[in-house]
């Protein structure tokens, strides 16, 4: 599941065709898109937007017909793969992964597709994480990024600042306990989005699931120091809260945040909302790093793709223009709270003062580092750290050990492709 896993808390399945989810037509090419579900329910089913994309398309060209089904993010993944192997692939899909896909020569490139100005346009640091073997084949679809959240009362009322470093975190979810916080720091380390969480702490301590050349590196020096620092500074001090992190998802932090129980969490633009409606005063920074704010921050997106099994290369790719127009990413972005992926649609989010409130994520998606999507190794290795991620960080455990072995698991998975 992509950036949505907390975007689709009840996920829907609807099928539409074109012109509003009226008659098929008979257009001479008729493209057949999968698209993942982002809303809570029918009120905000992401059936509605493709529906107006789709008419929209349709209007300007006549020709092409587009019939859409939208499917919850528990299953859109599978389906699709699930419609590959049986030889009746999509013409497009909105999904979360493509590096399979691509490996196997089942898409086609953003250079077979896309108009010069509409691959330009995307943000370098997210088509970074689009590529297989230096070529473009998954387009970031929306994105978003991370920034730490504390809560402005219990900081108040226990008399402190922001935090801009590790230290400060220490310090600070210190001062919260003594005032009886139940999560002065909440660390989700739980199978839920576990490897999402160690790679915000991973790049706040220098370090990263890769190297410089795109290698997997999970035990390197800077990663080992970077749990070594949690394990002795906020969960061997009793600062997590109630719940060890290895079996604390996601989800429960969030819960305990919006109910007021947390002093400190990483959390994204969906959260903010969802504390703010329940009273919750939110304070945003940069991820503290072990000096001062961290130099990047996590980026996540969803991809959109092109599949070549029916030959309609150059439908997809005026279907693709138009859907990337700032008009639609816009339109997407602010129903559900995400950043669009493209320069022109997110300097025109950053000039609305309605959208204010996401100025600093915007900031941070430029310098985001996204975990590596290119890799087909990646949905093994994701799921290898949730599973023994946590291990990591409990008193008396080995960092080192942990995360070497993670790491054999990862470069292992790596030679396998």
């Amino acid at each position: 599941m992509g950036l949505t896993a907390a975007v689709a808390a009840l996920g829907m399945t609807a099928a539409v065709s074109g012109c509003g989810g009226g008659g098929s037509g008979s257009g001479d090419v008729t493209l057949k898109l999968v698209a993942a579900d982002y809303g809570t329910g029918a009120a905000n089913s992401s059936e509605k937007y493709w529906s107006g994309v789709a008419s929209g398309f349709e209007r300007e060209n006549p020709g092409i017909k587009v019939e859409v089904t939208v499917l919850s993010w528990k299953d859109v993944d599978r389906e699709v793969a699930e419609m590959v192997k049986a030889g009746d692939a999509p013409d497009i899909a909105q999904i979360g992964a493509y590096a399979d896909y691509a490996k196997d020569g089942k898409l086609y490139s953003a250079d077979e597709t896309l108009a010069i100005r509409t691959s330009a346009n995307f943000l370098p640091s997210l088509t970074d994480a689009g590529r297989v073997d230096g070529t473009l084949y998954g387009l970031p679809f929306v994105a978003s990024t991370r920034l730490l959240f504390y809560n402005e009362k219990l900081f108040g009322q226990a008399g402190l600042d922001a935090p801009e470093t590790w230290d400060d975190i220490a310090a600070d979810a210190a001062a919260l306990k003594a005032k009886g916080v139940e999560y002065p720091f909440a660390l989700p380390l739980g199978q839920e989005e576990a490897q999402a969480e160690t790679l915000m702490w991973l790049l706040s301590g220098g370090g990263g699931y890769t190297d410089e050349v795109g290698a997997y590196d999970i035990d390197s020096t800077a990663n080992i120091n970077t749990f070594r620092w949690l394990r002795d500074n906020l969960v061997g001090k009793g600062l997590t809260g109630p719940v060890a992190p290895g079996k604390l998802d996601r989800a429960k932090a969030f819960e305990a945040f919006t109910a007021g129980d947390v002093g400190m969490l990483n959390g994204h633009p969906t959260l903010m909302d969802e504390a703010e409606a329940k009273g919750i005063k939110v304070g945003m920074v940069p991820l503290p790093g072990a000096d001062g704010p961290a130099e990047g921050s996590m980026g996540v997106a969803d991809w959109m793709m092109g599949f070549k099994a029916n030959g309609h290369r150059k439908e997809i790719g005026k279907f693709l223009d138009y859907a990337y127009s700032d008009e639609n990413v816009l339109t997407f972005a602010d129903e559900y709270d995400l950043l669009p992926v493209t320069g022109t649609a997110s300097a025109a989010m950053e000039s609305d003062k309605k959208h204010q409130k996401l100025t600093e994520f915007l900031a941070a998606l430029p310098n985001s580092t996204l975990p590596p999507f290119g890799k087909t190794s990646w949905a093994t290795v994701s799921d290898t750290v949730k599973k023994r991620i946590g291990e990591a960080v409990e008193p008396g455990s080995n960092p080192e050990s942990v995360l070497g072995g993670i790491s054999t698991e990862a470069r292992q998975a790596e030679a396998a492709e």
